[in-house]
């Protein structure tokens, strides 16, 4: 008799083949096909046949062997590293999946599967890809040779609700003190720039704040993927870039994306991660009056300094000095996110940017931590603009 794997396969292959001579695609319908294969299968237990019944349905209708932790809501991160190699982070803990891909090609056709269903494409000659799936997870997917351990795919999701303030505070991402000094800038149209590690809840701090813009404002949110879930405005304009096409036309950047918006007349910019030239097209606007927050990785605020110095300085000839000059009269504060042993996210710092001094630019610590990770403040006056 066959493994349950080598079942598996089979029926399935089965299935697709009943449903495509009989053009059936819906779920009832696959369902049905699913239902009358396995009554034939007297061959296996119970269990075994709703196990591998299931497996058939989410292959075919779904995500495949990654449904059920898409369907688990406590899991943020999946991490597939080839066929055989899953892993996953669950409530802040990251554990190996024991479930696999039945082979490397069926792990890539679900990765066609995915960037197809939002017109991306992914193929030896465009071998990496930014997506998202239909619930705003946000899908990044890596192709052999580029990979050298099979096909990567990375899936990160977020919460059906928009995250509130209220929602991170009582996470410990902050303590009142500190909800109430970011409502102030908030409320004070400060120039706020978000820094941290991967996966320390920078994004999820943006759209926080964002939920605390004044309805009557008119807000552009703008991004790689679309992930930012904003409650509150309800004048929002969302953008998101796109890759060329198979005929190599048709991109359009995230600074293509800042400097039109400039265009729009909006009363705040929120730019979900800044890593390249479009520093240059955010800089200007906040120093031409539209309020801006943004994210990019760093290691802390000083680093986010340098970052955004070199990505200006790549997109202008123009000396070191100026641009420290544009940056010091564009930044209002920096904010850094860190992620703690537990899973924790929090912030551990915040610094008011000031003037340009001795050429450097002189950053003023609000906010920092103790070894007890409780907040600890040098002054909360709010910067003048």
């Amino acid at each position: 008799m066959r493994d349950l794997m080598d079942q598996y396969v089979f029926l399935l292959e089965s299935v697709k083949e009943r449903a495509r001579d009989l053009q059936i695609y819906t779920d009832e319908g696959i369902r049905q096909i699913i239902f009358e294969k396995m009554k034939g299968k007297a061959d296996l237990a119970l269990m075994d046949r709703v196990r591998i019944g299931k497996r058939i349905f989410n292959s075919i209708r779904r995500m495949d062997i990654l449904q059920p932790l898409l369907d688990d809501d406590l899991v943020t991160d999946i991490m597939v590293n080839g066929a055989d190699r899953i892993f996953y982070a669950r409530d802040g803990e990251m554990k190996q999946y024991p479930e696999m891909f039945e082979s490397e090609e069926r792990l890539e056709d679900l990765v066609q599967q995915i960037v197809g269903s939002v017109n991306r494409t992914v193929n030896e000659a465009s071998p990496i890809v930014d997506a998202r799936l239909s619930d705003g997870s946000r899908v990044h997917a890596v192709l052999p040779p580029v990979s050298l351990s099979g096909t990567v795919l990375t899936i990160r999701r977020f919460r059906d609700e928009p995250i509130r303030l209220e929602d991170m505070l009582k996470e410990g991402a902050m303590d009142e003190n500190l909800a109430a000094f970011l409502r102030t800038l908030v409320e004070g149209r400060k120039n706020l720039f978000i820094c941290g590690g991967t996966s320390s809840g920078k994004t999820t701090l943006l759209g926080a704040l964002g939920g605390l813009i004044p309805i009557s404002e008119r807000v552009v949110t703008i991004e790689d993927s679309a992930e930012l879930r904003i409650v509150g405005p309800e004048n929002l304009v969302s953008l998101e870039t796109r890759t060329a096409g198979p005929d190599g036309r048709g991109r359009i950047t995230l600074r293509d994306l800042v400097g039109d918006s400039l265009r729009m007349n909006p009363d705040r910019l929120l730019i979900g991660e800044v890593r390249g030239e479009e520093a240059i097209d955010m800089l200007s606007g906040m120093n031409t009056g539209h309020a801006s927050m943004s994210t990019g990785h760093a290691n802390s605020c000083r680093d986010m300094i340098r970052r955004l110095e070199s990505m200006v300085w790549m997109g202008m000839d123009i000396p070191m000095e100026a641009i420290r000059m544009q940056i010091a009269s564009a930044l209002d504060y920096l904010i850094y996110m860190e992620k703690i042993p537990g899973g924790i996210r929090r912030i551990g710092q915040i610094v008011s940017v000031e003037e340009v001094k001795e050429g450097e630019i002189l950053l003023n610590t609000v906010m920092d931590r103790d070894r007890e990770g409780n907040s600890r403040w040098y002054g909360n006056e709010i910067k003048s603009s």
